[in-house]
């Protein structure tokens, strides 16, 4: 496919520290395969050219968080760095319970703990895979409610993480606040494509939630991308700004878990944040036992003044525009290959449709990690299956997405770095009928993608 050549996004920053990128040769490449058994996880960095394995914690921080970080309180209890950050999220959210964590899965560790219990049932959106992960270890059923369009690759429909609403009320009718803790619902839904929920359908979600006497949990890890669509795309909100859009959001929610690896543009950090006292009290009973004192939280107080200050920055809008620019140029790049893909392109990465890119491959061939793999062959390029690996049960009746997905990190890779992916996807996509499948080898019971290993199939 062939069109116009898409517009470079501008980089409203400028590079202070430079990083060598590894330059692995194509025999390299084959070795770091064999060692990793294949799973790319299992990959060491200087063996990866073009880093797309994820966007968290992987960003750039700005001088404002590195001198931010000068000035770490780092007394045990009582820190002014947890002052200020608490002050930031406050300001953001609304929430006045802020109760730190080290990272996004272990908010979610203290969250579903605390509330579920053996037998419950979770509605999202989508589940991503931490958070399904501690659903189901916490004794409950998660169960995925995403609109019938957050499954269509192709449609360009605007707000794909939407949650059917008539579905949560059936199965909050069916079930009742008695097996339902929560409904969580994440921003940007990134199992499905980094696609973003409207304000309208959350606020309808809440709406059906409080009717059944049931609370409502954001996964907030990405809202400043959400609210960025939001202002896009949701009549009505072209003047407002990202601030006044997510606290639209958190003003409707009961609380929510955040990794401000994503949007708050940090490398280690996160947060529980909630309305209920009581709830808060218990949530930092079990913060002290697995994570610290609930004034840093597992975090050394200099990374809770970095993320104060990355919170801010998350909500400028030139950088947001910057950062889905990026995004969607490199899905123009792609489309002039006429790769497929998950349109539309999303907040924080591009998912290619493994169903289209691999027809001949069947499920049993475990077709996601059979590309992933050719990707970082080709060219060094590391990305991630997002499908019926991380996903091998399901939660729910639909099957989910076979998806690939290349996450950009913040504030990292040039224009020039993502046409050299494009390229590197484009190249795998014209000898796609010669790629075959993989077995899996080694199966570990939670989370396989992140160990498994895997062997290429001869024929």
């Amino acid at each position: 496919m062939v069109g116009h050549p898409p517009s470079l996004p501008f980089e409203p920053f400028k590079t202070k520290v430079v990083e060598r990128i590894p330059n692995p040769t194509r025999r390299q490449r084959e070795a770091a395969l064999e060692r990793a058994g294949f799973n790319l996880f299992n990959l060491r960095s200087d063996e990866v050219r073009i880093d797309l394995l994820t966007d968290s914690g992987t960003g750039a921080m700005s001088d404002r968080q590195w001198a931010a970080m000068m000035v770490g309180d780092e007394t045990y209890a009582g820190s002014r760095n947890f002052a200020h950050f608490e002050a930031r999220v406050h300001d953001i959210t609304g929430f006045p319970y802020v109760i730190p964590a080290h990272q996004g899965r272990a908010a979610e560790h203290l969250l579903f703990s605390t509330l579920c219990r053996p037998g419950n049932i979770v509605p999202n959106n989508m589940h991503f895979d931490t958070t399904q992960a501690h659903v189901v270890h916490a004794g409950g059923t998660p169960v995925n409610l995403a609109v019938r369009e957050a499954y269509d690759t192709v449609s360009d429909y605007p707000f794909k993480g939407n949650v059917d609403t008539a579905a949560l009320d059936k199965l909050l009718t069916v079930e009742g606040k008695e097996r339902v803790p929560l409904v969580m619902v994440t921003i940007t839904n990134n199992t499905g494509g980094g696609q973003p929920v409207s304000l309208a359908n959350f606020t309808e979600v809440v709406h059906v939630a409080h009717a059944h006497g049931v609370p409502v949990y954001l996964d907030m890890c990405r809202w400043a991308e959400n609210a960025f669509f939001v202002r896009e795309r949701e009549p009505g909100m072209g003047s407002r700004t990202i601030s006044e859009i997510g606290r639209a959001f958190f003003d409707l929610a009961d609380g929510a878990t955040m990794s401000a690896k994503k949007d708050g543009l940090v490398n280690i950090g996160g947060f529980v944040a909630v309305r209920d006292a009581p709830l808060a009290d218990r949530l930092k009973e079990a913060l002290i036992l697995f994570e610290g004192f609930p004034t840093y939280g597992g975090l050394a107080r200099r990374d809770l003044e970095a993320m104060a200050v990355g919170l801010e920055e998350a909500m400028d809008l030139e950088y947001l525009e910057h950062r889905v620019g990026q995004v969607r140029y490199l899905g123009a790049l792609l489309d002039q290959h006429g790769v497929p893909f998950l349109h539309p392109a999303g907040g924080h990465a591009i998912y290619l449709d493994v169903d289209r890119f691999l027809p001949h491959l069947g499920d049993e061939e475990l077709p996601g990690q059979a590309l992933a793999i050719e990707l970082y062959r080709e060219g060094g390029v590391r990305t991630v299956e997002v499908g019926s690996i991380m996903f091998p049960q399901g939660s729910s009746e639909q099957r989910p997405l076979e998806l690939v997905r290349l996450a950009i990190p913040r504030r990292v890779y040039s224009a020039s770095h993502l046409a050299f992916v494009a390229d590197v996807v484009g190249r795998v996509y014209d000898r796609r009928a010669k790629i075959r499948g993989v077995t899996m080898t080694y199966r570990p019971e939670r989370l396989p993608h992140f160990t498994a290993r895997y062997s290429p199939k001869t024929r």
